[in-house]
């Protein structure tokens, strides 16, 4: 329950960082750089704070996550983890903040299922799913549905 409530809070106070004054500034960070020390701002310090900010929700998401399982070993922080990961992103859509929790509400319902019917094809699925994600929905599934809606 608590891990919901965290998860909600977080995508508030990102969909308020987004709208706003500051997130239109990061967005100027990732795509106009130099445009953006041209009127002044300085983009370390925006850089310095989203890493902060990104650490301290990591540090969260690791304090949730240990209760669940009971214990952390070095197997939980193998390169797959990472892949998965990158993976939700690239699936629910990148630059949203629903996206990656879509992201990874299917591919772990997919990694439940597969990895019972068939545990040895498991990777092999999600890297086939990461292929066509990037060939065919290059927006991720947030993308086709925003695509619907015009």
């Amino acid at each position: 329950m608590v891990t919901v409530l965290l998860l909600l809070l977080t995508l508030w106070i990102g969909f308020r960082l987004a709208t706003s004054k500051f997130g239109r500034i990061l967005t100027a960070v990732r795509d106009a750089e130099n445009r953006l020390m041209f009127c002044g701002y300085d983009p370390r310090g925006f850089k310095l704070l989203v890493w902060t900010l990104s650490a301290v929700l990591c540090g969260l998401a690791g304090a949730l996550y240990v209760p669940q399982v009971g214990i952390i070993n070095p197997g939980e922080m193998s390169p797959t983890n990472s892949i998965e990961a990158a993976i939700w992103v690239a699936l629910g859509g990148r630059g949203t903040l629903v996206g990656p929790v879509l992201g990874a509400g299917l591919v772990n319902g997919a990694k439940s299922y597969f990895t019972m019917a068939i545990p040895e094809y498991w990777q092999l699925f999600l890297g086939l799913i990461f292929i066509i994600v990037t060939l065919f929905l290059p927006r991720g599934v947030i993308g086709l549905l925003r695509k619907g809606d015009r």
